[in-house]
Formats: C-alpha cells, sequence, structure tokens
C-alpha cells in the first residue's frame, strides 16, 4: 500500500507581482515549510487582484489539494481583496471578527489609533479562525483548509511559525545533492534509468553554466533516508563509471 501523500497549492495574489515591480519572495520559504510539516508543495498560481479571479482559482485549487495557502491581499487598501474573494469562493459573508479588531486596537493604541483603513484587517470570512501575527498585529485567517497569509515575507513567515505543527501530514521529503561538470542531456538516460531503478525516490537536474562551461546538480529526494542513501551511491557510481566526477553537496 503506498503511503499518504499531502499536497498544498499557494497562490499568490497581487497585480504589482504579475507587473514585476514587486518580487515574489514566499514561494520558497512557504515550500520548505510546508516540506517540514510532511506536505508537498504540488503548484503555485499567481493571479491579479481581481475578485473574480481569486475566487475562481481558490475553488479550483482548495479542490485539488489538501491545503491552500494565499499570500497578498490582507492589507488596509482598497485593493487588498483577498478576504472578500474569499469569502465569495465559499459563498459566506465577510464579517469584522472581534478578536481581530481588539489585536488591532491595542497594537495601534499608540500609533494614531485605529482608522476604517485599519479596521479592513480585522475583516474575515464568516467563521474563520485567526492565525497569530507577532509582529505587525494583524492576524492571518484560516478557513477549514485555506489559510491566508500576508504578502510580507517576514510577516507570512510567522504566521507559518504559528501554524507549526498544527496540520496533517506525511513524512518530511529528504534530499540529497551532488554536482557534475557535465551537459545534462549526456546523462539524461543514466539520470531516467537510476531513478526507475529505485522506486520511491525521484532524482531532480538542475543545469547551469559557469566558468565558460555546463555542469548540473542533480538532487535525490524521497522519503525513506536509506533509500535516498542508496539511490545517491548508485548515481554517483554510475556518474563515476560514466567518466564525470562528482562535486559532492552539489556545485
Amino acid at each position: 500500500m503506498s503511503e499518504r501523500i499531502w499536497t498544498a497549492a499557494l497562490l499568490v495574489i497581487g497585480d504589482e507581482i504579475l507587473s514585476g515591480r514587486t518580487q515574489d519572495r514566499n514561494v520558497a520559504p512557504v515550500a520548505a515549510w510546508l516540506n517540514l510539516q510532511g506536505i508537498r508543495l504540488g503548484e503555485v498560481r499567481m493571479v491579479p487582484d481581481d475578485l473574480d479571479r481569486i475566487a475562481e482559482a481558490v475553488n479550483v485549487l482548495r479542490a485539488g489539494h489538501d491545503y491552500l495557502f494565499t499570500t497578498g491581499g490582507i492589507g488596509p487598501t482598497h485593493d487588498d481583496i483577498t478576504v472578500d474573494a474569499i469569502a465569495r469562493a465559499l459563498g459566506v459573508a465577510v464579517v469584522v471578527h472581534p478578536k481581530a479588531r481588539a489585536l488591532l486596537e491595542s497594537h495601534y493604541a499608540s500609533r494614531g489609533g485605529i482608522t476604517e483603513a485599519r479596521l479592513r484587517m480585522a475583516r474575515v470570512p464568516e467563521g474563520a479562525e485567526l492565525i497569530e501575527n507577532r509582529l505587525s498585529g494583524a492576524p492571518g485567517i484560516r478557513c477549514g483548509n485555506i489559510f491566508i497569509l500576508a504578502g510580507i515575507p517576514q510577516v507570512a513567515a510567522l504566521m507559518l511559525e504559528a501554524l507549526s505543527g498544527q496540520l496533517e501530514g506525511g513524512r518530511p521529503m529528504l534530499s540529497r545533492t551532488i554536482g557534475c561538470w557535465v551537459p545534462e542531456s549526456e546523462v539524461a538516460d543514466l539520470l531516467g534509468q537510476t531513478e526507475r531503478d529505485h522506486p520511491g525516490c525521484q532524482i531532480g537536474s538542475y543545469p547551469f553554466y559557469k566558468e565558460g562551461r555546463a555542469g548540473a546538480n542533480f538532487v535525490v529526494r524521497g522519503v525513506e533516508a536509506e533509500a535516498v542513501a542508496a539511490c545517491l551511491a548508485d548515481l554517483v557510481a554510475r556518474l563515476d563509471a560514466a567518466g564525470y566526477p562528482v562535486v559532492a553537496e552539489g556545485i
């Protein structure tokens, strides 16, 4: 019987990301955190600040994965519409969460007080729970298996920290890396055969061009430490036999 694989999708929201004005810096940290929870990031999608587009993506992604995470669009401005879009996707109303309001009132007590704009950050889809944010007071939001995070990487990271150990998942994915000064096209068949000979392991190939020559790093992944080690050792032996010396830990 194959082991249950838990997956998550990430929906990155914001015109500023798609326009190139802001570079996304949440995908890699979210993927790494999910792996520690035994959950694989299976899909990433980016959408603009558009109610219909966000709601549509939310319903597609939450149907295809165990968990859905979103980043961006929960601030105090008019274009922060993630909460409205997710409420639409779920068919519920938007309400002001009393605890979120209290947190914001406390945070802004010495910073000019609560305003209508700041109060927008207390709005949640009806029935939602809060995710702690120790940095700026404005909480993240949990709606069942949907987790609504801030777009600011430092804040998103704190929200993920607050969720650590709370999600059901499998075993973390383990990985080992080696490097080789060889164009990946020359060893494509070797890589494929090695992966087929080691069920339960995956081999990723990541080519680069440095110092005037082509090379690649190869990453062996799996949930069983012994299986990963065996696959890596076999790959090293095959590359060496083919005349391609290996660099431990990658280049």
